[in-house]
């Protein structure tokens, strides 16, 4: 019986011995260092990738850091050229760049860009000082709007909308933070934003000031979602801020996260991995990740997954289709 146990405990102690060989294998090819695009602080992308590159490194050994930029519009090209490894896109600018209409490289087709995970919805919000009066967006024509960071989604779609609703409105661009310090001080007339909610600088303006957030009138709505095929019908519920009981009627955005074409099979397979089945992890890196789930994989009609993002998918079910894979 002894030596049958001896027997029994090498061969195990050799099969670790093989996975753990093969494990290490699987990471020849990987980088040293990981670089997460983000956006300005203050919005949700900052808070999400942050976290999202400190899981990362704590549970796949790499040294991995969030990177203040722009947002999506420059994450994305930042993919496309190698100087992010991933970054957190939309799906209106992650379009434009694939069909090479990028406002930072237009006439670059961003083909090498795939994806890994769906992220959440991004809803186009706006917040004033209740003593201004502006109740809707329409009620912004002639004023003073910060819309975020250039090359941002809303610094580059409320532009869009404004005009889409036939609004002069005067834009000025700047972090979500400066955004916000801007109304508080009566800078700006009214900070008009998009991020996975609750949004950090409208949650800190709520907390230190009267104010009023809103998305769209039911009529705005509609020219809206005409006019802009890349955002969807949306629902901000009510209570997602403090002393706010009232739905807020926009529309919205879905993310994800991508990366080049070239990161390694296997570390594509285990960030997708990582995130995918530790929901509740994520959760505590920002709300927004309630919709972190496999099951949303299918609001990405954009952007090809990245062959390790494939392997997991299916493994746990997920069908993707031929035409969606990179």
């Amino acid at each position: 019986m002894a030596i049958v146990s001896v027997r029994i405990l090498t061969a195990s102690v050799a099969a670790t011995a093989l996975m753990t060989g093969a494990a290490l294998a699987d990471r020849d090819d990987w980088p040293s260092d990981l670089t997460v695009g983000t956006a300005s602080q203050g919005g949700t992308y900052f808070v999400y990738g942050n976290g999202l590159a400190n899981f990362i490194g704590e549970e796949l050994g790499l040294s991995a850091s969030g990177e203040v930029t722009g947002g999506p519009v420059q994450n994305v090209t930042a993919v496309q050229m190698g100087e992010h490894d991933l970054g957190l896109v939309t799906m209106g600018p992650a379009l434009e760049a694939i069909e090479g209409n990028s406002e930072l490289a237009p006439g670059v087709e961003h083909t090498d860009v795939q994806a890994l995970f769906p992220m959440y919805q991004t809803p186009f919000q706006v917040i004033t000082l209740s003593a201004s009066g502006y109740e809707s967006v329409t009620d912004l024509d002639g004023q003073s709007v910060c819309v975020g960071p250039a090359g941002g989604t809303p610094g580059t779609y409320w532009p869009r909308f404004f005009e889409t609703l036939g609004l002069d409105v005067s834009v000025s661009n700047a972090g979500a933070s400066d955004c916000a310090g801007q109304l508080q001080d009566g800078l700006v007339d009214a900070f008009a934003f998009a991020a996975g909610v609750p949004i950090a600088a409208f949650s800190q303006l709520s907390a230190e000031a009267d104010v009023l957030m809103f998305g769209f009138t039911d009529e705005e709505r509609e020219t809206i979602l005409e006019n802009h095929p890349a955002v969807g019908a949306h629902t901000i519920e009510a209570g997602t801020y403090t002393d706010h009981d009232y739905d807020q009627h926009t529309v919205a955005m879905w993310n994800a996260a991508v990366v080049h074409r070239d990161m390694p099979e296997s570390l594509a397979y285990e960030i997708t991995k990582l995130v995918m089945e530790n929901n509740d992890r994520m959760m505590e890196i920002h709300s927004a990740a309630v919709e972190t789930l496999p099951e949303n994989w299918e609001f990405n009609q954009v952007v090809p997954w990245h062959p390790g993002a494939v392997r997991w998918f299916e493994e746990n079910g997920f069908d993707i289709p031929e035409d969606m894979r990179g």
